[in-house]
């Protein structure tokens, strides 16, 4: 690979913010779920760069096209008494897969962890989504099958915090 289309890896900034939003698209075609990404970029924006930043981006690039993004953020665990690194999103556009970006990006964000001090870095990947699973797999990562994530949204999300709490 020449040096014009080196692969790098570079922190979100606000003007990638449409960028980020189409590959965030692609995946949610790539994954069937498009009719559930209702992202907008002010929403992007917001949650990236607002007062209190909920999530970070890496964008892998090619030159000057941006070709891959992870998505990312700090959860924590009781166990461990420390935060860890939650990986919400990896994705590589498809013509661009088999070159390593993937596993670039994933080697950046172990970095990060370690460098924050964080006690896992974690993932889910969909169970139809065999050659994920397989990379993952070759990166030492291990699957969880007893564990199963649990998710409200929407309504139910509305009607559970709509419940009275005994005592306030």
């Amino acid at each position: 690979m020449d040096s014009a289309s080196a692969f790098r890896v570079l922190p979100v900034t606000p003007r990638d913010i449409p960028d980020v939003l189409a590959m965030i698209e692609a995946l949610a075609e790539y994954e069937n779920l498009r009719h559930l990404c209702v992202a907008t970029e002010a929403s992007l924006h917001a949650a990236l760069f607002g007062p209190r930043p909920a999530a970070e981006v890496l964008i892998g690039w090619e030159g000057p096209a941006p070709v891959a993004f992870a998505l990312f953020f700090h959860n924590f665990s009781t166990f461990l008494g420390r935060k860890g690194l939650y990986l919400e999103d990896l994705f590589v556009q498809p013509s661009y897969r088999g070159r390593g970006y993937g596993r670039a990006l994933l080697t950046q964000l172990a970095r990060i962890a370690v460098v924050r001090d964080c006690g896992r870095f974690e993932w889910a990947v969909l169970d139809w989504n065999a050659a994920a699973i397989g990379f993952y797999e070759s990166l030492g990562a291990t699957l969880l099958p007893d564990w199963r994530i649990s998710r409200v949204t929407g309504p139910a999300l509305q009607r559970l915090a709509a419940n009275p709490v005994p005592g306030a």
